[in-house]
């Protein structure tokens, strides 16, 4: 069984200040160490649910986080950005079995988390998706189903579990921590390990098909600045929608991949 797993830091259990995401900092490696194991706890899981592939995708930030050496040995890591339009999915293609998503956080305009994004949030306010606030899990859900590969777990902040089961009612959700104004309220992180391990290796034990993607996509980015939105209507297909947002529609999500890539 080959296993696919993108990992995040905002979503990881303790981190709450963009001091502890951030490298550079000296509470980062607290952060970082805690990204690792979570890391860890997710492939013990997926190793005993009999995964014998397994690659991890860095997806956060500088995409040099994850601490490669605490990895199993047989586990592949993905570092850096190659600036494929897949991102925080980079290396995922149909070969693989099931995706799982560690590290996951609420979306930009959600208040489930003081670090709630979509993407660049230097840049972006928010970004819809056939109506609705979209997350980075949204956008990478999208992508594995593109690929025709089940996403089957994630981890991470509890309002990004209820996002993603809006999607897919059943997967297997673990909320590590939950955000209240500008504080989190977590579990033990030792207890966050046992519960992400616990529900890896329940996701993998029975995998369901991948679900259908949409037929039509309707894309917004809401820009915090009215020059960058302008910039961005330049893209081909792209309109200025409003002063700070830019629209863009089409029927091939790989297509809408390529508009984030270009436009964030």
């Amino acid at each position: 069984m080959k296993v696919y797993i993108s990992v995040d830091m905002e979503g990881i259990c303790g981190t709450t200040s963009w001091s502890e995401v951030t490298k550079g900092n000296d509470d980062y490696e607290a952060g970082r160490r805690q990204m690792t194991a979570e890391t860890v706890a997710a492939c013990m899981g997926a190793k005993k649910a009999g995964a014998t592939d397994i690659v991890v995708r860095d997806a956060h930030d500088s995409g040099r986080n994850i601490i490669a050496d605490e990895l199993p040995e047989d586990v592949t890591l993905i570092r850096g950005w190659s600036h494929h339009p897949y991102c925080m999915m980079q290396g995922l293609d149909r070969t693989f079995d099931a995706s799982l998503m560690i590290g996951y956080h609420s979306y930009a305009g959600g208040e489930g988390n003081p670090l709630s994004h979509t993407m660049n949030n230097i840049h972006n306010s928010s970004v819809v998706i056939n109506g609705k606030l979209a997350s980075e899990f949204l956008i990478n859900y999208y992508i594995s189903l593109l690929e025709k590969v089940p996403v089957i777990f994630v981890s991470g902040d509890q309002e990004i579990c209820y996002h993603a089961r809006e999607y897919a009612p059943d997967m297997t959700a673990v909320a590590v921590k939950s955000g209240a104004g500008d504080s989190t309220v977590n579990l033990h992180p030792k207890q966050a390990l046992k519960s992400i391990e616990e529900g890896a290796q329940k996701a993998l034990t029975d995998i369901p098909g991948a679900a259908q993607l949409p037929d039509h996509f309707d894309v917004t980015l809401n820009y915090n600045n009215h020059k960058d939105a302008y910039k961005a209507s330049f893209y081909p297909g792209a309109k200025l929608s409003e002063a700070r947002a830019v629209s863009f529609s089409s029927n091939d999500y790989f297509e809408v991949l390529r508009f984030f890539l270009f436009t964030f």
